[in-house]
């Protein structure tokens, strides 16, 4: 086992929960301390999964694919699995599973107990430099010359996000070595964006509101629409919606460096609804009506934005007004930069692709004993626990056919 992350561990606990008699699973990490990942994610407290999770949370490889995987551990097992292992999870109104604890350590100290309980061993820091073939068997070599021999070997390396942690891109490296090949694009996904200096969001930091945000390609059409909270910061956007639409607007910039992002700050409006709106405000202002409902400071930088004075009664405000302040208010285009990288990014989008893996099983259709599972595939999932219910089950699946024979009926070409 080549990573000992969220994926890792779970397929460790499972192969050799699993293992047949004489199997002996070895868990190699890059880490001098382990499950860092683990440990900040939800702000520290581990949102260990959503209470609903199918395939159109996720992105990456085709829907069928990942659908296929989810099924053979779903959120029942996962709450199940965690509970046996001493883990309790409650849900919040968002949807998403914490422990009761509110400490991503207990989840953490769960993992690696159950590991060792199941007989796995773990060896860390041991970073795998590079790997090859020897007859049946594969040869790990660490960056220090030390070599461990492994008649099968499962590739749970994780992507790029959040390099500090040990996902540096290694295992992508050791993928290619192996025969697998990797998407086009490899990019940051959840990833806050960057607005110009001197936009008036960065004025705004602090604030949160809820939004819906839109792709849109240079000719307009519509690539994705996503809500949720936004929150504005000194250097741009992030908040939920923010990092669920990132993947997205990078992704369409790839072949369309015009893709812009649209932010409707009334997400139950259109700018032609606002528009018949303020027609009939009367001598009511528009500023009383976008403070009924947003904040103050948005209402106010909004008017400026459109050259409003937010003090106008509706029945004064002119034709050219009503359009400006609709269009700032339901269609504003906010110009992004760039994001802030891998560094701040919560998961990797694009990988190895799921077609080049068996789905029954996670075993590799290019290299006979190799598996791979979690963020190293083609796989990435919407905030809010979606990422970590795609580790426990590629994991799970990855971890059950770790010691199936090579030539198991189950790995026939398809």
């Amino acid at each position: 086992m080549v990573g000992a992350g969220a994926a890792g561990l779970m397929a460790a606990i499972w192969a050799a929960r699993t293992a047949p008699p004489g199997g002996r699973v070895l868990v190699l990490d890059s880490a001098r301390l382990l499950g860092a990942k683990i440990l900040v994610s939800g702000g520290g407290r581990c949102n260990v999964t959503h209470h609903e999770v199918d395939e159109a949370a996720f992105n990456g490889s085709t829907p069928a694919a990942i659908r296929k995987v989810l099924r053979r551990f779903d959120v029942a097992r996962t709450i199940a699995f965690f509970r046996e292992l001493g883990v309790e999870l409650r849900r919040e109104e968002t949807g998403k599973l914490f422990p009761v604890t509110d400490r991503a350590r207990t989840v953490l100290d769960a993992l690696v107990s159950a590991t060792r309980r199941s007989g796995a061993t773990l060896r860390h820091p041991f970073r795998v430099a590079g790997v090859a073939r020897d007859a049946d068997d594969f040869v790990l070599t660490s960056a220090a010359g030390e070599t461990v021999r492994a008649a099968r070997v499962v590739l749970a390396t994780g992507g790029r996000s959040l390099p500090k942690t040990g996902s540096d891109g290694g295992g992508y490296v050791l993928a290619q070595a192996l025969g697998h090949t990797l998407t086009p694009h490899i990019f940051p996904g959840l990833v806050p964006l960057l607005v110009p200096p001197g936009h008036f969001v960065r004025a705004l930091s602090g604030l949160s509101v809820p939004v819906a945000l839109e792709v849109r390609s240079s000719s307009g059409r519509k690539r994705a629409v996503l809500t949720g909270s936004l929150l504005c910061t000194h250097f741009g956007l992030s908040g939920p919606a923010a990092l669920d639409v990132s993947r997205h607007l990078i992704a369409a910039r790839t072949g369309d460096p015009g893709a812009r992002l649209i932010v409707r700050w009334l997400p139950e409006h259109t700018a032609e609804s606002l528009d018949a709106a303020w027609r009939e405000l009367g001598a009511a202002t528009v500023g009383g009506y976008l403070g009924d409902r947003l904040p103050d400071r948005l209402s106010r930088a909004l008017c400026a934005q459109a050259g409003v004075d937010p003090a106008t009664p509706g029945h004064r405000l002119s034709r050219a007004a009503r359009r400006a302040l609709a269009v700032a208010t339901a269609e504003m285009t906010v110009p992004i930069d760039g994001d802030r990288g891998y560094a701040f990014a919560e998961v990797t989008a694009g990988g190895v692709p799921l077609r080049e893996l068996h789905l029954d099983t996670l075993r590799s259709r290019r290299c006979s004993g190799l598996s791979l599972c979690g963020e190293i595939c083609d796989v990435d999932g919407r905030i809010g626990g979606f990422n970590f219910q795609w580790a426990w089950a590629s994991g799970y699946v990855a971890g059950t056919s770790a010691f199936l024979p090579a030539r198991d009926p189950l790995h026939s070409p398809q």
